[in-house]
């Protein structure tokens, strides 16, 4: 069983404190992949995983052994990198068999490894050729072959497809989802993409400024934001927030004057009088006609179209509610001009209200 533990997890770098105390826990088997914004830590964590940070302050352990003391060839971790690292003069064949002829592995051992990885990540037709030879995506896939062979506890996944275009990012993450499947290890992966985040993780571990704001499944965060900075960090577009004040316990007004009902997640939770900001997604706006059918509690709201945007089967919706620019969805959709009215479904059950001082979501 490899579980990988931090505890009070701290790293300073002389008077500044990247790392701010992080208590986490990632099981055996789990795909647990560390987003945020750049500069939030997530990196540095990684590294201290791995061995490449020493840590200042608190505990790692990996399957139960505290490893803050061993250097990165003793934790049984295999790192890719994003710029995949690899030796320029060798072979697929050779690169992946590298570290385990270092290690003075017997030559059947690193020929039976090294053609399980080319098997698992499709190299096979590949394995005389030189990295100078190989598409980014190719090159990607040695860098995890080579992490493959050496039979590891964790993988940890540095920002692996950052310098990959659009169509290859998306392929790969495809590939990166079927080796957790094939090979069942404990995956840590540092991204900043919160599209890469939510496709593949297990759970997500989101950071700002080195603190922890929230773990939990892709769906917990995109459904259940702890506070404003995790609902306009998840999803995309991001959430729609619109600054209001409770009025009662039961409605609120928003800024610009259009009244709406307190959510039923937190009806009974604002207090008179209190500021609050009023969330929804895109996808709990739509027009009549053009919307999820589903049950729950709605509001009808005549809006005027700024701006449309086709994406094959919807259409992101440009509009304004309260003085605010708010973006809807359009399933189903049909050609759309600037200016248009429509009316609108808000689905208030679907809705989010977070406190205005402290940003932190209001919710039974």
């Amino acid at each position: 069983m490899t579980e990988v533990t931090l505890s009070n997890v701290i790293k300073d770098y002389g008077k500044s404190r990247a790392v701010h105390g992080i208590d986490l826990g990632i099981a055996d088997g789990e795909f647990a992949v560390l987003v945020g914004p750049s500069g939030c830590g997530k990196s540095t964590t990684l590294r201290m995983i791995a061995g490449l940070e020493d840590i200042s302050g608190g505990e790692i352990s990996i399957g139960g052994r505290v490893v803050n003391e061993l250097p990165p060839r003793e934790r049984n971790i295999s790192m890719v990198f994003q710029n995949y690292a690899l030796y320029p003069h060798m072979t697929v064949r050779e690169n992946l068999g590298f570290s385990l002829k270092i290690a003075k592995k017997p030559e059947g051992e690193i020929s039976k490894a090294v053609h399980e990885a080319a098997d698992i990540l499709g190299l096979d037709a590949l394995m005389d050729r030189r990295p100078a030879e190989l598409s980014g995506g190719q090159r990607q896939r040695v860098a995890m072959g080579r992490a493959i062979v050496r039979r590891p506890d964790v993988f940890l996944f540095d920002e692996p497809l950052s310098n990959l275009d659009a169509k290859l990012r998306t392929q790969m993450r495809v590939e990166i989802k079927k080796l957790h499947q094939k090979v069942g290890n404990t995956i840590i992966y540092v991204t900043h993409d919160q599209v890469e985040a939510m496709t593949l993780a297990d759970r997500i571990v989101l950071m700002r400024d080195g603190h922890i704001v929230q773990v939990g499944t892709p769906l917990d965060l995109f459904n259940a934001p702890v506070n404003t900075f995790v609902a306009t960090f998840i999803g995309s577009p991001p959430m729609n927030l619109i600054d209001g004040t409770a009025s009662g316990s039961d409605a609120i007004e928003l800024v610009g004057g259009l009244r709406v009902p307190v959510p039923s997640n937190a009806r009974g939770l604002v207090r008179d009088g209190q500021k609050v900001r009023f969330g929804f997604r895109a996808d709990n706006l739509m027009p009549e006609g053009h919307a999820v059918q589903a049950g729950g509690e709605k509001a009808e709201l005549d809006l005027e179209v700024t701006l449309a945007e086709p994406l094959g089967t919807e259409t992101v919706l440009f509009t304004d509610i309260a003085g605010h620019e708010v973006q809807a969805k359009m399933l189903n959709p049909r050609p759309v001009r600037s200016g248009e009215r429509l009316k609108f479904l808000l689905m208030l059950d679907k809705c989010h209200v977070f406190d205005a001082a402290s940003s932190d979501a209001i919710r039974g």
